[in-house]
């Protein structure tokens, strides 16, 4: 049994793995790594964001085709299977093992293949997938070892026609009807996702609406036009079991409802992989969803094992989980500039996708600060006619007095996009935060970003 001994050793390499390796390699740290699938890119390369979103564009590129006019004269609407789909995602997957791959060779990051656990604060045991045994010693820790679909024990997931968001991933045909429960974001997604393949879907939610956390007339979007798009939404809605029957699986409700269809998808939680790391042999404990606690510098109870990523739960977005990562290893670097991540954007990539930043009009309601609202329709920008996608909004919030940008919220084409614009302009300090820098800033014309000099406008014309 070999021992190896590094100045750092970073559990997973998705998001916040990476920054946290890549940011210590940099600095001449000795870094190790370890992963328990075959190849680097953590759940969010193999399982999680880049397949869902690489199948959502596909869709959306079905979609067009089928719904331009255009189109018509070259070819009839075309129906494509959810495999057929799911190869494109594959394919954007290799490109990123191979460019993450990449990264740990050009730094000399050590990448360990295996299941990795805990031997003391020190010392982390890596059982291989040969059972080989190898012991890394480090004076850092950094734990990034993720997050995976929450699946009740009374579920039976080994069924072929029950599926958890990453097995979904497996499907071999496209079912002519799907339920969904859990109309969180993965849920709402792919929801999105099966309806633009022409499946129909039922999408249970145990809400009384969909995203709460979004601004209300955001979350109204959404909800209208998943329905416009055939989804069935049932609110406020608890499950009781899920039975296999003939040719199909049955959702029985607490409501005493019950659901039929082909197929069905959980979509209603997830939990911290800590489960294996053998965390009681140091002494931390997860809390009931697998989770980490950890203080405003990424460090755990034990002062030189930190956490980052989806294993400390919010936000669990991997634009966050890498800024994460990179600052769990400023930390211990005493790098000047580290920072808690606490102000990132919503990304949602539903069709249409959301993203937003900064607070709710509910939030600012109840806060009691005079806010105003500036409204830009895709519907009346150039280049969304252009485009052929006019559904969708910006819609600035800002201080009636000081015309200060409170937030940012966006609902439609490119709105992940759109949104960092008005994230830059919030960032600014005192006056470098105001809604007059979109109304006397010349924008390219026709791009969407112009919906901010409209909104802009919109919105001043309420004030003045």
């Amino acid at each position: 049994m070999a021992v190896y001994n590094y100045d750092v050793i970073v559990i997973g390499t998705g998001p916040a793995g990476e920054g946290a390796a890549m940011n210590a390699a940099k600095h001449g740290k000795k870094v190790a790594v370890v992963e328990d699938q075959r190849s680097v890119g953590g759940n969010c390369t193999h399982k999680g964001t880049i397949p869902s979103k690489a199948l959502r564009h596909a869709v959306k590129q079905i979609i067009q085709f089928n719904t331009n006019r255009m189109f018509r004269d070259i070819g009839e609407p075309r129906w494509f299977s959810f495999p057929k789909v799911l190869e494109r995602s594959k394919r954007v997957i290799e490109k990123q093992v191979s460019l993450r791959t990449g990264f740990y060779a050009r730094n000399r990051a050590d990448v360990f293949f295996g299941k990795a656990r805990f031997v003391d604060p020190h010392t982390i045991e890596v059982r291989d997938f040969h059972g080989g045994i190898e012991f890394l010693k480090a004076q850092k820790i950094i734990i990034a070892s993720g997050s995976s679909p929450y699946r009740p024990a009374d579920i039976n997931f080994d069924h072929p026609r029950i599926y958890c968001s990453d097995s979904i991933l497996s499907l071999s045909h496209t079912p002519r009807s799907i339920i969904i429960y859990g109309a969180g974001v993965i849920g709402c997604e792919y929801a999105s996702i099966f309806s633009g393949l022409g499946v129909k879907v039922d999408l249970i939610d145990n809400r009384d609406r969909l995203l709460s956390f979004l601004d209300d007339e955001i979350s109204d979007g959404l909800s209208y036009h998943l329905r416009n798009n055939g989804v069935l939404i049932r609110h406020n809605e608890e499950y009781e079991k899920v039975e296999v029957v003939e040719q199909g699986v049955t959702l029985h409700l607490q409501s005493g409802k019950k659901l039929k269809a082909d197929a069905f998808m959980w979509c209603n939680g997830r939990t911290g992989n800590t489960a294996e790391l053998a965390l009681e042999n140091i002494g931390l404990e997860a809390n009931s969803r697998g989770q980490l606690q950890v203080d405003d510098h990424y460090r755990t109870a034990i002062p030189h094992i930190y956490a980052a990523g989806d294993v400390i739960g919010w936000p669990s977005l991997a634009s966050a989980s890498y800024d994460q990562g990179r600052s769990a290893a400023a930390d211990f670097l005493e790098e000047p500039d580290f920072r808690f991540i606490d102000d990132v954007p919503t990304g949602i990539y539903t069709i249409p996708e959301i993203s937003s930043i900064g607070k709710t009009e509910r939030e600012l309601t109840e806060a009691k600060v005079p806010y105003e609202v500036g409204q830009a329709f895709f519907r009346t920008l150039a280049r969304a006619q252009i485009t052929g996608e006019p559904v969708g909004m910006l819609k600035i919030l800002f201080h009636r007095e000081t015309l200060e940008i409170l937030g940012i919220h966006c609902f439609g084409d490119q709105a992940s996009e759109i949104v960092h614009i008005g994230q830059a302009v919030m960032a600014q300090k005192g006056e470098g935060n105001t809604l007059k820098y979109f109304i006397n800033t010349t924008f390219n014309y026709p791009t969407m970003a112009e919906a901010y000099r409209v909104a802009a406008i919109n919105g001043l014309n309420r004030v003045f």
